[in-house]
């Protein structure tokens, strides 16, 4: 070979080895961070072009992809929106996923490992390949009872089933329409966007599970019973002091015995059984015997409860907390649900759910299966225990302590006639010069069929007067069906 062809042979040979070279780079090293990059087009249009899975409650999808005459192929509708909305969030060609459209992304673009032989079965076939179709656990009635009965009040409801961990309902109001962030105009999705973040209302947070949490009032005497019962020193029936004012221990700061500055004592000689403690939500009677009980056991069992753990729904929940290196005074606060302590209302469902149950705690749930589009069952909900923070018998002492709050106390307005209902009432004070959270928590159970409730309306006032009413429509939704 001459000296000049073998200079083209080298040129040509160089060549070669360049593209391969930066072939094997965009392909493999670099794929992964061209195909996170907001400026690929390629891949927001593979991304969109997907026939998302649709999301089911009750046999009726609540949000689904439908073709579009545009380039990205498909739209993401939500019907009923706003009520579904905490729950679904939303997948935006601007602002990416929230909700169980983030969470269970994978499973519904039809990604997932779950799904490789569906994927390859629908490559084989030739059938335009579809996401996986998720069934909720929400049940349709009991979350519009929900959502209608909070209207335009802040607040959340969730319901759930003791028994399974099963959630019937999830409702954070003010909510948001999805719709305006799935739309294809990126003007009107920005203009949206910026709407729903600089709203003082802060409609795009779950409450339910998430947010800034909330001190859980009066309706945190629950624990507190529970723990006192736990102990074994104690039973529904154990007399315990409950003076009309109470000054916290190394302090000169007084306690008044209920919300507004009442400072009656709780009975005779200021003295009452736990079960009628209860019933008047008496304060002096929790903080001392928060007290007695010492901080490290109380944390003990709402730790046991779930407090301090993230849970996955798969909707991320944030924990709920109370303080901790508690003094006397503080460990007083804490024990009528004041202080450092914050909850979600998911939390507090769980907390009477276990009372319904036997003491055992469930582990929540939003999904209760995932099919393939020629409806093969990928994965269905197996209830699981989560824990077991009282006895039977303790918590059969629970359930008679709140029946007779509801029936006979300040948890009156949740009665449903014919139906076992227990609860308890909470007026959460949160900011200086603010109206107080309403709360309720409880359940109801009539034959088979039970489930507990937890409301929470911000800056509500009275939890008797309040929280207790929704309450009461959202479990009779359940129940009579």
């Amino acid at each position: 070979m001459n000296k000049p062809l073998r200079h083209v042979w080298l040129v040509i040979a160089l060549l070669f080895v360049l593209l391969f070279t930066s072939t094997t780079y965009f392909q493999v090293f670099a794929a992964g961070r061209l195909n996170a990059d907001g400026r690929n087009s390629r891949t927001l249009y593979n991304e969109f072009g997907r026939n998302r899975g649709p999301i089911v409650v009750d046999g009726t999808p609540i949000a689904w992809s439908e073709e579009s005459d545009d380039t990205y192929g498909y739209l993401r509708t939500y019907e009923p929106g706003g009520m579904y909305a905490p729950v679904t969030g939303y997948y935006s060609v601007r602002y990416g996923f929230a909700g169980l459209e983030r969470s269970l992304n994978d499973t519904l673009s039809g990604d997932a490992d779950s799904l490789f032989y569906q994927r390859i079965a629908d490559t084989l076939s030739g059938r335009a390949t579809q996401g996986a179709t998720v069934e909720l656990t929400l049940d349709a009635e009991a979350q519009q009872v929900a959502y209608e009965a909070l209207g335009d009040r802040r607040g959340a409801v969730v319901a759930l089933d003791p028994t399974t961990g099963e959630i019937l309902a999830m409702v954070s109001t003010p909510s948001y329409d999805p719709n305006q962030l799935a739309s294809h105009d990126t003007g009107a999705v920005t203009q949206a966007w910026s709407d729903l973040n600089e709203d003082p209302e802060r409609p795009l947070s779950n409450r339910a599970i998430a947010g800034d949490l909330y001190p859980p009032g009066s309706t945190f005497k629950l624990l507190v019973a529970a723990t006192a019962l736990d102990s074994g020193g104690y039973t529904k029936d154990s007399v315990i002091p409950g003076p009309g004012t109470y000054t916290l221990p190394g302090s000169s700061s007084v306690m008044n015995n209920h919300a507004g500055g009442g400072q009656e004592p709780c009975g005779p000689d200021d003295r009452s059984t736990l079960q009628s403690a209860l019933q008047q939500s008496c304060n002096t009677s929790f903080a001392m015997l928060g007290v007695e009980l010492g901080a490290e056991t109380l944390q003990a069992k709402t730790a046991e409860y779930g407090f301090g753990d993230r849970m996955s729904i798969p909707l991320g929940v944030t924990p709920s907390r109370i303080g901790s290196d508690l003094d006397d005074a503080q460990l007083a606060t804490t024990s009528i649900g004041q202080y450092e302590d914050r909850v979600t209302p998911l939390q507090m469902a769980m907390v009477a759910g276990s009372f319904a149950n036997d003491g055992v705690v469930m582990e929540p749930n939003l999904v209760r299966s995932v099919r393939t589009q020629d409806l093969r069952t990928v994965s269905e909900l197996s209830p699981q225990e989560r824990s077991q923070p009282l006895s039977a018998a303790n918590a059969a002492q629970m359930r008679e302590m709140m029946v007779a709050t509801v029936e006979d106390g300040t948890g009156s307005a949740a009665q449903i006639d014919g139906v076992e209902v227990g609860g308890k009432t909470g007026t959460a004070e949160w900011g200086e010069g603010r109206p107080a959270h309403s709360w309720f928590v409880g359940y109801a159970q009539a034959g088979d069929r039970k489930v507990a409730v937890a409301v929470i309306v911000e800056e509500g006032g009275y939890g008797s007067q309040v929280a207790a009413p929704i309450a009461k429509d959202v479990m009779e939704a359940v129940i009579d069906q």
